[in-house]
This record gives C-alpha cells, sequence and structure tokens, in this order.
C-alpha cells in the first residue's frame, strides 16, 4: 500500500504557441466508451503543471477544450512536455520516451513517403515521361510504406506486455476508413498474448472487423 501511494506524475509543461496562453489544458482518458477528466491545468506565461498520483500506468490525451493535442503515458516519474506550432514530445519518462521516440521515427518515415511523390511532380513539370517516372517511383514508395508497416507493427509486438502496444495498435487502427482485418492486424493478432487479445478496445475492433 505504501509502495502504492508513492508513485506520483508531475507534469512540466512549456508552450511556445502564444494561443494557448490563459487556455485551460485537460489530462483525459477513455472509460468505457467516454473522455474522462484526469487532471487540468491553465497555460500561464507560457507554463503549466499538473501532478498526481500514478498507482497505474495508464495512456491518457492532453485536450484543449474539445480538440485532442498529444497523447501521455502518465507513469511514476518528471513528465517534460513541449508545446510548439510545428511539433509536440513528452519525455522524461521510460514509456513517454518510448512513445515519442517511436512517432518520431514514423513521422520521418510519412515525410519520405511524402518527398516521393513530390519527386514525380517535379519529374513531370521537368518534362520526363510518365512511364519512365512511374514504375521506378511506385516501387520506391511501395518499398517505403512496407518499411512503416513492419516499424509499427514490430513495435507494437515488442510492447504487448505495456499499454504502448494496445495504445499503438489502436492509433493504427483509427487509420482505417473501417474495422476490417489487413494482413498486418492477422499478423499481429496471431503472436498478441491474451492479455492484449482481452483488452477492451482490441477485442471490440477485433469483433467489427471480423464482422465485416
Amino acid at each position: 500500500l505504501f509502495a502504492s501511494c508513492s508513485k506520483r506524475y508531475k507534469i512540466d509543461g512549456k508552450s511556445s504557441v502564444t494561443s494557448l496562453d490563459g487556455k485551460m489544458l485537460y489530462l483525459k482518458a477513455l472509460q468505457d466508451g467516454d473522455w474522462v477528466t484526469v487532471d487540468s491545468a491553465e497555460v500561464v506565461h507560457g507554463l503549466f503543471k499538473m501532478k498526481g498520483a500514478a498507482d497505474s500506468i495508464r495512456v491518457v490525451t492532453l485536450y484543449m477544450g474539445d480538440e485532442g493535442l498529444m497523447p501521455l503515458v502518465l507513469e511514476d516519474g518528471r513528465i517534460r512536455v513541449n508545446i510548439a506550432n510545428t511539433q509536440m514530445e513528452a519525455e522524461g519518462t521510460l514509456l513517454n520516451d518510448k512513445l515519442y521516440d517511436f512517432i518520431d521515427k514514423r513521422n520521418s518515415m510519412e515525410l519520405a513517403i511524402e518527398e516521393v511523390e513530390r519527386k514525380e511532380a517535379r519529374m513531370v513539370l521537368d518534362g520526363v515521361a510518365l512511364d519512365d517516372i512511374h514504375g521506378p517511383l511506385q516501387q520506391e514508395a511501395d518499398s517505403l510504406v512496407r518499411a512503416m508497416d513492419t516499424y509499427v507493427k514490430d513495435f507494437i509486438v515488442e510492447n504487448f506486455e505495456n499499454v504502448l502496444g494496445t495504445s499503438v495498435f489502436m492509433m493504427m487502427c483509427s487509420t482505417l476508413p473501417y474495422p476490417v482485418m489487413t494482413p498486418t492486424i492477422e499478423e499481429i493478432m496471431k503472436k498478441a498474448p491474451l492479455s492484449f487479445k482481452e483488452h477492451v478496445l482490441v477485442k471490440d475492433f477485433i469483433s467489427k472487423a471480423k464482422e465485416n
């Protein structure tokens, strides 16, 4: 009991977005299908602070009003949050460091895929024949997409036993137009332990995906 009560999170937030000054930020967790406020703080001169008990590790979302800004892992320790116009990140604790390292790498992969599309547009403007462009660039784009899919899948598998596995899995599923069993999802579920399969959000998604 004493050990449990000693675990606390402390969030030290910093924002360079001037429009956030004077606004309230909320930490919200998804519970039984509803977003429930866990903590809140006002941004004063670009700074905000939150703290509380961290008896269980969970993923929450930092909100401004009804707008979700960024995910956070509420865990024991000091979490440093930085909000800028071009980037949002959290660091200072094990799972937050791991989560934002994943997000940074995945974003870099997405930018590389977008760069292939821009490269194709530039080559068309330079007068290169479409037949000479499409094949090689399509192969390059397909290779990058496969690499990103593999990276996401491997991250989920490596984190089956902590909150990042289910959270990133649901982030991946949220990009689909509707619940469906893709080859990547099928491969993940074949490897998943029972604790992952029985997670309420995962179980609900898989049930709907199989129906579809």
